[in-house]
Order: structure tokens, then sequence, then C-alpha cells
């Protein structure tokens, strides 16, 4: 079921590793990542649109909104990033950079940018970092 597929990845991403760059094979590792846990590719969401996305937190910072907490984080899954937004938090705990997450809600586009506001999420272990 798949698993030669995942095995010619990784011979792929280790071949590619002796001369290859790192971010690269990580966003390969991510979207096996995605295959695997039925999410759909950040690139391939529009707005308003209910999705399932899985990836790798690059950044978390705190950014107050209208004077509300909100903790602000970068998901990366090989294709793209969306900016995860949990409104009212000042911390979550696992949740920081290198995290593998999944997460689901209601995409968005704000100033240009993917956004998701207060999204489900599930801590994975990593794939990509490990």
């Amino acid at each position: 079921m798949g698993s030669g597929v995942k095995t010619g990845g990784m011979f792929r991403r280790a071949f590619r590793g002796l001369a290859g760059d790192r971010d690269e094979m990580d966003a390969e590792v991510l979207q096996d990542g995605v295959a695997d846990c039925g999410a759909r590719a950040i690139t391939g969401c529009h707005d308003r649109e209910m999705v399932t996305l899985f990836g790798t937190l690059r950044t978390i910072t705190f950014s107050p909104r209208g004077g509300v907490p909100a903790l602000e984080g970068e998901l990366f899954d090989g294709t793209g990033t969306v900016t995860l937004i949990w409104l009212g938090r000042r911390r979550i705990a696992g949740i920081h950079p290198g995290t593998d997450l999944i997460v689901s809600g209601r995409i968005g586009v704000v100033d240009g940018s993917r956004v998701m506001f207060n999204p489900r999420y599930e801590l994975r272990p990593s794939v990509a970092h490990g």
C-alpha cells in the first residue's frame, strides 16, 4: 500500500542529500506526510474553503490583534505557507518552531497571504527534522 513509493522517495532524498538542498529535502518529506494523513497541499487551497493541512511550524510569534492576545505561527508544507492565528492565546503547550501539525479549519486570504484563524490541531511526530 504505497510502501514502494515511500522507499523510492527515501532513496531519492538520500541521493539528493549527498549534494542537495536541505529545504528541498524537507519539502519532499513534508509532502509525503501530507499524502499519508490525507491533507491537502497549501498551494491548492482556495479562499473560504474548509481544509485539513499538514506541515511544520517555521515560526511562532505573539502578536496582539486589536487589543486581543494572538499567537501566530507560519505552517510550511513543502508547497507553501499559511499563517495560523489562535486568538486569545499567548502560548499553547507543544506549539513551537519545528513542530509538525495537522490543522483543520477555514482558510482565508488576508492582504494576499493565506491565513487560518483558531484551527483545530493535532501535534505529530516530526517527519522532516528527525
